[in-house]
């Protein structure tokens, strides 16, 4: 597993994924705006549940500073549909089943969890500045977060 661990300045990587309704999701369609691209483990749990929805009730605020909201896991692209439907999401939902989009932000690889050792999605937050042409500069990388209370955190650390 790649010990990749992103930090402000870096060069975003660029992905291309599908979303819940089967429309192609590109860093580079938000040229000259800001993305918070978040990594979560999957669909429907109850931690992944709470921070979607913290996205969700934030995002009029969120948007409003001209920042976007992307949730990314290794969901297929139905159980993101669902997952959007039963908790009325408003913002895309990308499907990364190879995991490697994951992998290159630093998002996937070992944890621990209930004290042991395990391989997975680890919750992780970036914040990308997108140039006006599609390229994408970390402005924050927060790994390990916790699902309750962190949209919260983050919108202070913006200012928002």
């Amino acid at each position: 597993m790649s010990a990749v661990r992103l930090e402000p300045g870096d060069t975003a990587p660029a992905f291309s994924l599908s979303d819940d309704s089967g429309k192609t999701v590109s860093l580079k369609d938000f040229a000259g705006e800001r993305v918070v691209l978040y990594a979560y483990p999957a669909a429907m749990t109850p931690g992944c549940t709470t921070q979607a929805c913290d996205f969700r009730d934030s995002l009029d605020a969120l948007r409003a500073a001209g920042v976007n909201v992307i949730g990314i896991s290794p969901d297929k692209p139905e159980k993101l549909a669902k997952f959007r439907e039963r908790d009325a999401l408003t913002f895309p939902l990308v499907s990364d089943p190879d995991r490697a989009v994951l992998e290159a932000y630093g998002a996937y690889g070992e944890k621990k969890m209930y004290g042991k050792t395990v391989t997975g999605v680890i919750r992780s937050t970036f914040v990308i500045d997108v140039d006006a042409k599609g390229k994408g500069t970390i402005e924050r990388a927060m790994y390990n977060v916790r699902a309750k209370g962190h949209v919260a955190k983050l919108r202070g650390e913006l200012g928002l």
